[in-house]
């Protein structure tokens, strides 16, 4: 059976079903949750690389690991990396991106702790 799939893309999060398009984008860090008829499984993914085709989704990731295993000093670890990051670069592009992604981990640590925002 043909599973589906939510991704966490660096755009925009997309999902993935059957006879879906060919396509190759970069993962930001979020949740990518795999739906099949066993249920919902949450997969932390800390950014990397997902490809659609005909045999179904292939994730290339930095850090993929189940929701509920995940070690949560992980995530906290790198928002201070970013927090101290933002606190020394100018205004501009790279402070937008640093903004972005510390955005993206903060939104995975909410979710984790269930705070998540709906």
């Amino acid at each position: 059976m043909f599973s589906r799939w939510t991704c966490p893309a660096s755009k925009a999060i997309f999902g993935v079903l059957a006879d879906h398009a060919p396509m190759v984008t970069t993962l930001r860090p979020g949740i990518l949750t795999v739906h099949s008829a066993g249920g919902a499984q949450k997969i932390v993914v800390l950014g990397g690389f997902a490809e659609v085709s005909s045999s179904g989704l292939t994730v290339l990731a930095d850090l993929a690991e189940a929701a509920e295993s995940i070690d949560r000093s992980v995530i906290a670890t790198r928002i201070g990396e970013l927090e101290s990051r933002i606190a020394k670069t100018e205004p501009g592009s790279e402070l937008d991106r640093l903004i972005a992604r510390l955005d993206h981990y903060k939104a995975v640590d909410r979710h984790l702790t269930g705070t998540a925002m709906h």
